[in-house]
């Protein structure tokens, strides 16, 4: 239904996106149904978010890693990297667990871009869990990665739960996670720079100079945008949802700036 209407890209979420086909036919069909999507003429990019790791099979792995409409990104909401956080947080899944999927994922699909969810500041996360979490974003080197402060929620077992951090304290904890990672983004966005992307192309600056758009790395409204050089004489609506080819010339923090090739 919506590939006539000139939809180029399927974006597939839930709350837990693995966890597709279990209520119907008693097991996941996540990579079932990707490789189904694909076979849908004119949609050329489909891409799932929000996948918990512990749902993340080798199928779901392979599947993306062979199939050229699927984008190679992987969205793995895993909120802490400390045990003990982990378990009082009711996560099933562990350190152990989450450190041997990153590098599955790597070994399998070498240009895979790979954004994550953190909470920092949950009730009893100690100095000590804390330190583990930093460690560990600055190996990980996350593509991207968004954090977050716990608050409470009324009528969440977290809300019940001892010690309780201090405001300042998880703003303390959340400017150095953003800190981290600011500077593992700047290393990453420079390396794009000189090499070739297609990108989609969704608007057009207000000026005219720019059309607007994103790779297949680029989640819409998430992500980062492309701006490209507006070097040709096309109206936007012979380009816009259209797919190009361009060079990146210049990055910033998140965004970056290419030419038509």
């Amino acid at each position: 239904m919506l590939a006539p209407k000139g939809i180029k890209e399927l974006i597939v979420i839930a709350q837990d996106t693995t966890k597709y086909g279990i209520d119907i036919y008693g097991e996941s069909k996540l990579a079932e149904l990707l490789e189904k999507l694909s076979k849908i003429d004119g949609i050329q990019w489909i891409r799932f978010l929000y996948a918990y790791p512990e749902g993340i099979t080798k199928e779901l792995i392979h599947v993306v890693a062979n199939n050229d409409k699927i984008a190679n990104y992987f969205d793995i909401p895993i909120q802490h990297i400390s045990n003990t956080v982990l378990k009082r947080m009711n996560r099933r899944t562990s350190k152990e667990q989450i450190e041997n999927l990153l590098k599955t994922i790597r070994k399998n699909i070498p240009d895979v871009v790979l954004r994550t969810s953190l909470i920092v500041g949950f009730p009893g996360e100690t100095k000590e869990d804390f330190e583990e979490l930093k460690e560990f974003v600055e190996v990980a080197k996350f593509d991207k990665l968004g954090a977050f402060m716990y608050s409470k929620e009324d009528g969440t077992p977290a809300e019940k739960l001892p010690n309780q951090i201090h405001g300042n304290t998880k703003k303390a904890r959340y400017n150095q996670i953003m800190q981290i990672q600011q500077e593992i983004s700047k290393e990453i966005q420079s390396k794009k720079i000189g090499k070739t992307y297609e990108v989609l192309i969704e608007d057009m600056s207000f000026d005219g100079k720019y059309y607007i758009g994103r790779t297949m790395q680029d989640v819409p409204e998430m992500d980062g945008i492309v701006y490209i050089k507006n070097k040709s004489n096309k109206k936007p609506e012979e380009i816009v949802n259209h797919f190009i080819n361009c060079k990146v010339t210049d990055v910033s923090d998140y965004d970056v700036i290419a030419e038509m090739i």
